[in-house]
């Protein structure tokens, strides 16, 4: 099993930068395909950014509404994934979601409990 827990959301105004981690525990999470998702009030989960597991570097892509302005990282010897997030605006608005996926026979799924971001002048 693994335990996701996603922390750094908070109340800042536009423009502001915030940085969300999410700490892996409970197996080793070093090498696997991770995520940062978001969900606003009223809409469907989407994904915000990506960092997949490469032998030949992680390969990393965003969604276009946060190109330039979020940036996924991740400490593979801390387990910890993080989002800086820099420039934001009201429609980043959304409880942010981390995001692990466990390849195998059948692949497992995990996700954290969420953090909070809010954007208001």
């Amino acid at each position: 099993q693994l335990q996701l827990v996603e922390s750094g959301g908070g109340l800042v105004q536009p423009e502001d930068s915030l940085r969300l981690t999410c700490v892996a525990s409970g197996r080793r999470a070093s090498n696997y395909d991770m995520a940062w998702y978001r969900q606003a009030p009223g809409k469907e989960r989407e994904i915000v950014a990506s960092i997949r597991f490469s032998f030949r570097g992680d390969i990393i892509s965003y969604a276009d509404s946060v190109k330039g302005r979020f940036t996924i990282s991740r400490d593979s010897a801390k387990h910890t994934m993080y989002l800086q997030m820099s420039r934001l605006k009201p429609e980043d608005t959304a409880i942010y979601y981390c995001n692990v996926v466990v390849p195998g026979p059948v692949e497992s799924i995990y996700w954290g409990q969420g953090t909070q971001v809010t954007v208001s002048a």
